[in-house]
């Protein structure tokens, strides 16, 4: 369930079939998520979180037609949007790197076991974590170091303005850290973990802790 006790509404969009069969499976087994409904490509998929407003939407990054990347950009373009998690089969891939810096809160390999993809669904619901953040924190590191450096410029000017503390909050949401790490490394509670996070996204004009990832590792904070 969602963090104010609400289940969980999931949307999912993939071109296969059995992809989708698997996931609706496993998801409503796990007894506080429901999947109200599939796409078989991207803009089926934008057209569905339209109508049917999900919590999350799991998507494939590769669809014919509107692929993952399109999908993901234009259903967080719409009116308070959902979550959006892309489906892949391999950790590092051009797609999952785009759609991480479109906005999707973080990405899903095919192969994750059952218990572990239900609660990547609650942690993208719930806004509090990022997906394996691990591996997510790798992929981003190595996205950032595929980019031009130019980048860095522009990420330091965005970064220059926030407090030692917003800095310091900054640095361990690149270092892929969950509330709970968060509020161990900086002697509060998670509840304030939430409030910095929050107010720290909004300042940067942000949308989730992937993005915010992502600039601090543009900007270089997490080197040295």
């Amino acid at each position: 369930m969602t963090g104010d006790g609400r289940r969980i509404r999931v949307l999912l969009v993939d071109d296969e079939e059995l992809v989708r069969f698997g996931l609706r499976t496993v998801l409503e087994a796990a007894g506080d998520i429901d999947v109200v409904g599939e796409a078989g490509d991207g803009a089926a998929g934008v057209a569905a979180a339209r109508e049917l407003r999900p919590d999350v939407v799991l998507t494939d990054v590769r669809m014919p037609g509107m692929d993952g990347l399109a999908a993901t950009r234009a259903i967080l373009a719409l009116p308070d949007p959902p979550q959006v998690a892309v489906l892949t089969t391999f950790h590092v891939d051009e797609y999952v790197y785009a759609a991480l810096a479109a906005g999707a809160a973080g990405f899903l390999l095919k192969d994750t076991p059952p218990r572990q993809i239900a609660a990547a669904v609650r942690a993208v619901a719930d806004g509090t974590a990022t997906l394996s953040p691990a591996v997510t924190a790798g992929l981003i590191a190595s996205y950032v170091g595929s980019r031009a450096t130019p980048r860095r410029a522009e990420a330091l000017q965005r970064v220059a303005a926030l407090s030692d503390r917003e800095r310091e909050v900054l640095v361990l949401l690149g270092s892929g850290g969950s509330n709970a790490e968060l509020a161990g490394r900086l002697f509060v509670s998670e509840a304030t973990v939430k409030t910095y996070v929050s107010r720290l996204l909004t300042k940067l004009d942000l949308t989730n802790r992937t993005q915010a990832a992502i600039l601090a590792h543009e900007a270089g904070l997490l080197e040295g």
